[in-house]
């Protein structure tokens, strides 16, 4: 194994693993900031409205980005693999 492959597949682990979770992370903050917004305003500070409006969005981008996401950690994988069947050679 080369220091350029092993320096490769961490950047590109990294990567990969940035671009499956900001959808998940964003959606988490944009609506966590919206309920945020609306308690401060409305004055009603409970947990459960935090917490519901975030799982059904969460679950939400989940069910409308799942393939996109297992997709790119399937090409992920198999590049993964493919590079170090040369290497054990």
């Amino acid at each position: 194994m080369t220091e350029a492959f092993v320096l490769g597949l961490a950047r590109d682990a990294l990567t990969v693993s940035l671009m499956l979770a900001a959808p998940i992370m964003g959606v988490g903050l944009v609506i966590g900031l919206g309920v945020s917004i609306f308690q401060a305003l409305t004055q009603i500070h409970e947990m459960t409205l935090t917490f519901v409006p975030k799982l059904i969005g969460v679950s939400l981008v989940l069910v409308v980005l799942g393939s996109w996401m297992l997709q790119n950690l399937l090409q992920f994988t198999t590049r993964m693999l493919g590079g170090l069947a040369p290497m054990a050679r």
